[in-house]
């Protein structure tokens, strides 16, 4: 199905080196907000920092596709000491594609990392691309994403990995 995850967490330091072993994943696509930070945030989320490190430390080659801008993403990119694709135009292939080459990995090997149904997840399934659903870190505010949230709300995971 299109608008469904591979697994769903909590939030992202719940996804482990292990299960990306498990799941034969050696490089992960990032969404950047209410995935890595919340909205506009110009600071990774509490814990997010070390499981980069985690991440790294085991080999799992990493990059941000975002749907934001150049100035947004970039110094949040060079903070995390990260590769980066502004205008990713998720759910649409262009900023997976470019990811994926960057990577220089096969796509039965990478998997998304996002908190949005119909950017991330659905972009991911139509790349046919692995996908890590994450709840969003905080409820957004303007009445755009209300409304997509509660759309959402029919096609979000029932069961977080543990």
């Amino acid at each position: 199905m299109l608008l469904s995850s591979t697994l769903a967490f909590r939030k992202v330091s719940d996804i482990s080196p292990e299960i990306l072993k498990k799941l034969g994943i050696k490089g992960l696509i990032l969404d950047v907000d209410n995935t890595l930070t919340t909205h506009d945030n110009p600071r990774p989320a509490d814990g997010v920092l070390e499981w980069l490190d985690l991440m790294k430390k085991n080999n799992i080659k990493m990059i941000i596709v975002s749907n934001n801008h150049f100035p947004r993403i970039k110094p949040f990119a060079d903070m995390l000491g990260l590769d980066f694709i502004p205008d990713g135009k998720k759910p649409l292939s262009v900023g997976f594609k470019k990811a994926m080459q960057k990577m220089g990995i096969s796509n039965n090997e990478i998997a998304v990392v996002g908190d949005q149904i119909y950017t991330d997840v659905l972009g991911a399934n139509l790349m046919r691309l692995k996908m890590l659903y994450v709840v969003p870190i905080e409820k957004e505010k303007t009445m755009f994403f209300k409304f997509k949230r509660k759309m959402e709300i029919p096609f979000l995971p029932k069961k977080f990995y543990k």
